[in-house]
């Protein structure tokens, strides 16, 4: 009898999810919104198109490209090239907080659009749940509109929303993790940082984040704007209005809300750090380095079905690993290999090549249960010959929290990789990433630098096997110390992190 009941419910959960796929494909085709295209780079020229259009000229056929490592800069990046802006602004984010410099960056947007300006905004679902009228409320601009990707359909009812996630969990699982920030297709912004006040440094009693984002400006802008596209037309992206059909929004309201959030002495004071001594005229431009050795990396929209049209970004690291002769320095917080990149590393140590691991330790991750999952690869990767280091700057200086959010591959000191693309199998299987992969001496060298920063004895801890057992090296007042367990992590963590590794849920993390 119970072996009945089981089927039975088996099947019931069944077809309650086929039902429930069946409906929501119903409902993309209902409601989606119409296709439109990136902007052409024609017209009046824009303050944007007089500052880059010269420089362009001069670098017949490069790019050029900024590092924005540091987090003030990577803020005035974005609000300089948007005060800027005087055709299109087109923005992809996974994560769009409604903070301080949430709110400031869509004060940014709203005075572009005011002035003519048309934006494109672009939200992974996942994130927005919960914030939706502010979202909504940015979408009553005539010249801004918001789609969500991969959106529920049940927005204001907690039972019936959570129902549909389990129901149509495998389509739900699958997020849209790029960033990207397009200023009138002359200017793009792409790396590991979303929108908050982590990302930027802009609360000082919140989480840090130690981050990397790349801007360029060239013709390779172009065809940033088609992968843009391709995510704005997908079926996938639903306009936010047509999520709310009944929902009416105060404009005035929002207007008002807007104007007191960027108006407290902590925005003011915010913006006063990181614009001062930024002004556009220079910094989008003197920093640039220009270079004909840059490919983008994207994984094609459609990765959300689970569908091949184009080759994953997985296969360009997987090649990248195959083609290094010296040396690969991976920067990643979150790093689940799998069965296939594991060996992927071990072949290139086998050859040669020296391979060093920096990501965060236990006691700094912001994810304990994907770092439990990280714990299974440590001991086959030392045992093959890498080297591993686990960033803990706050637990070794005693300074402001911060967790390593950046996402790097350095290859043969030459060739870096700067994206949203982390190590890990969710984002090689599940998730769609973006990515820009260049050759640049001195950028080069800049994040060879900075990565050896981060590997210090002060900011990190080696990692090492010793007798089969894992060792963590440690500087503290200029002493060294080994330990035999993850350093400061609490018992509750090391439980977790332990309990973790031995499930079969990589795929998900």
């Amino acid at each position: 009898d119970a072996l009945i009941w089981l089927v039975a419910l088996i099947a019931i959960i069944a077809f309650a999810s086929w039902g429930a796929h069946r409906s929501y494909r119903q409902f993309l085709k209902r409601v989606r919104g119409p296709a439109s295209q990136s902007l052409p780079v024609t017209g009046p020229p824009s303050a944007l198109d007089q500052l880059l259009g010269p420089l362009e000229q001069t670098h017949s056929g490069k790019n050029g490209l900024m590092l924005l490592l540091d987090n003030a800069d990577a803020f005035a990046a974005r609000a300089l090239a948007t005060a800027q802006a005087g055709r299109s602004l087109d923005l992809m984010y996974y994560i769009w907080r409604t903070d301080l410099a949430g709110w400031l960056l869509i004060d940014a947007l709203v005075a572009a659009a005011d002035r003519g300006v048309r934006i494109r905004l672009l939200l992974d679902d996942v994130n927005v749940q919960g914030f939706d009228r502010t979202f909504l409320a940015l979408s009553q601009h005539p010249l801004i509109e918001v789609r969500l990707f991969n959106p529920l359909r049940q927005r204001g009812h907690v039972v019936r929303r959570v129902a549909e996630m389990l129901l149509g969990l495998a389509r739900f699982n699958r997020r849209m993790h790029g960033k990207l920030w397009i200023t009138d297709g002359r200017l793009a912004i792409l790396g590991g940082r979303n929108i908050g006040n982590t990302y930027f440094g802009a609360d000082d009693g919140s989480l840090m984040s130690i981050d990397a984002d790349v801007l360029m400006v060239g013709p390779k802008v172009a065809e940033v704007s088609n992968v843009f596209d391709s995510y704005w037309n997908l079926s996938l992206s639903l306009p936010i209005a047509a999520l709310w059909p009944k929902l009416t929004i105060d404009g005035p309201a929002f207007r008002r809300r807007l104007a007191r959030n960027v108006s407290t002495a902590p925005s003011r004071r915010f913006l006063a750090h990181s614009l001062t001594g930024r002004v556009a005229d220079t910094f989008l431009t003197e920093q640039l380095r220009w270079t004909d050795k840059v490919q983008l990396l994207a994984d094609p929209p459609d990765k959300a079905y689970g569908l091949h049209s184009s080759p994953w970004i997985s296969k360009s690291v997987s090649a990248v690993i195959a083609a290094v002769k010296s040396d690969l320095r991976l920067i990643t917080p979150y790093f689940v290999p799998g069965d296939t990149g594991l060996e992927e590393l071990k072949q290139a140590l086998a050859r040669g090549v020296g391979v060093t691991l920096l990501t965060n330790a236990l006691v700094a991750t912001d994810k304990v249960i994907v770092f439990g999952a990280y714990c299974h690869y440590r001991k086959p990767l030392l045992a093959a010959g890498a080297r591993i280091y686990e960033f803990s700057k706050p637990a070794l200086r005693g300074q402001k929290p911060e967790v390593l959010h950046a996402k790097v591959f350095i290859i043969d000191t030459r060739t870096v990789i700067i994206g949203s693309l982390n190590y890990d199998l969710r984002s090689a299987l599940i998730n769609t990433e973006l990515g820009l992969m260049f050759e640049e001496p001195e950028l080069a060298a800049r994040m060879v630098t900075q990565f050896d920063t981060f590997c210090a004895p002060e900011q990190a801890y080696a990692v090492t096997l010793q007798a089969h057992a894992l060792r963590w090296a440690m500087t503290r007042k200029g002493v060294l110390r080994t330990l035999a367990v993850d350093p400061q992590a609490s018992l509750r963590r090391r439980a977790l992190a332990s309990i973790v590794r031995r499930l079969p849920i990589k795929t998900y993390l």
